[in-house]
């Protein structure tokens, strides 16, 4: 039975409306209207002539870019308790050109929960800073991730691990999913590679749990369900399971097996880049990895 092109679910991760609490809904008028009052009439096409009295946007401005009625945003900017959903909430924030701390607050405040990756990029820009530090990390092999498996930055002692010059892979194919299914010397240096590329499938089903509308993971999906059988066969069992660290096998050409516990640290505890750390387990594998770098 074949699986269609894109996976259309309903989404998991968004209350679809929600009564405001009141000291909640009063904290957030207050917000609205002091961001409404912020913004420049003329820089969103609102032009003004003469002398006016109302800083910024008028409230009939801010409904009519949001595409809502005036009557219900003027009561969710006064503070009045009201329901709300999280499209029209979406709408409201784009229409104030709110930031993505500042629509976190908002849907915070509304009570809502939020599909984070409408307004936190999935791909990120490693800093000098950051890369130092996964330089400084080696002989120890490491690398980021973000909630996709794409790998956003690595140290040479990964590469050398994975048998792969990630150096010579374009950006938007350093993805350990995609890599594992189809890059020979990646999957040889995975010992226990059928536990591993079971656990990498549970892993992202349970990632897109929170992102089933999102077109972005929906083409990562099909594009593991058309490279890989393995793949395909595992996804349709809908196994799940979360991140954690374990002890990883590894094959190296040279210098054998090498044991190391994968431990893992969040830059944020919602959508955050992941760092990927690898220790030893034993006194031969660290050995080896010192005898790895020094060569």
């Amino acid at each position: 039975m074949s699986l269609p092109k894109l996976i259309n679910l309903p989404s998991l991760s968004v209350i679809e409306s929600t009564e405001i609490h009141a000291s909640n809904a009063e904290q957030l008028g207050l917000f609205l209207r002091t961001r409404r009052e912020s913004l420049s009439p003329d820089r969103l096409g609102f032009a003004r002539y003469g002398r006016t009295r109302t800083p910024g946007l008028r409230r009939e401005e801010v409904a009519q870019l949001a595409e809502i009625g005036v009557d219900w945003y003027t009561k969710l900017e006064q503070g009045r308790p009201a329901g709300v959903s999280a499209k029209t909430l979406t709408a409201v924030a784009t229409a104030l050109q709110c930031s993505p701390d500042e629509i976190r607050y908002l849907f915070d405040l509304a009570g809502l929960k939020q599909r984070s990756s409408e307004y936190y990029p999935i791909c990120e820009r490693l800093s000098s800073a950051t890369q130092m530090m996964l330089d400084q990390l080696d002989p120890l092999p490491a690398l980021i991730q973000n909630t996709q498996f794409d790998v956003i930055g690595f140290n040479q002692a990964y590469s050398r691990l994975m048998g792969v010059d990630l150096t010579s892979i374009p950006e938007e194919e350093r993805n350990c999913i995609h890599l594992a299914l189809t890059n020979p010397n990646w999957k040889a240096a995975l010992l226990d590679y059928d536990d591993l590329l079971l656990r990498l499938v549970s892993m992202f089903r349970a990632a897109m749990a929170n992102h089933l509308e999102d077109r972005a993971w929906q083409e990562k999906l099909q594009r593991y369900l058309d490279v890989s059988p393995d793949f395909r066969r595992i996804w349709e069992r809908h196994q799940v399971q979360e991140v954690e660290n374990h002890v990883k096998r590894f094959n190296h050409p040279i210098l054998g097996e090498l044991r190391l516990r994968q431990t893992n640290w969040w830059s944020a505890p919602t959508n955050g880049l992941r760092l990927l750390v690898y220790v030893p387990v034993d006194e031969p594998t660290r050995s080896a990895l010192h005898m790895n770098s020094a060569g």
